[in-house]
């Protein structure tokens, strides 16, 4: 009986690790809130919980700060500079295979965008 319970555990461990793939590029063309069409360019790297990268976009970059991934939940937080004003973004979502589902939040207003995996 042991046996089987530690089997299901590392089971499971395997199934949220892979689920957990973060590393590498993402990619998510978008429309804002005040209409325009964007596109970011994630760059993600995990160890263990802790997710660190960049985001790139027409407006700069800027670095992955306060990041998190618990087995397909994934947060951050990214400072931006929009017309002189640093405004923080905070996203979260969920990661499948290929694609990652974000809401980001920023004053008292959000906003859903999907990125998708870049290359192989």
């Amino acid at each position: 009986m042991k046996l089987l319970k530690y089997t299901l555990l590392l089971i499971a461990a395997a199934l949220l690790a892979i689920a957990a793939d973060v590393d590498g590029v993402w990619k998510a063309d978008y429309t804002s809130p005040d209409g325009s069409a964007r596109t970011m360019t994630f760059h993600f790297k995990a160890d263990g919980e802790k997710l660190t990268g960049k985001a790139v976009s027409q407006t700069g970059e800027s670095e992955v700060k306060n990041g998190t991934i618990k087995g397909d939940d994934v947060s951050f937080t990214l400072l931006r500079n929009f017309g002189g004003n640093e405004v923080n973004l905070k996203y979260a979502g969920k990661v499948a295979a290929n694609e990652m589902k974000l809401t980001i939040t920023f004053n008292e207003n959000s906003f859903d965008i999907v990125a998708k995996r870049q290359g192989s």
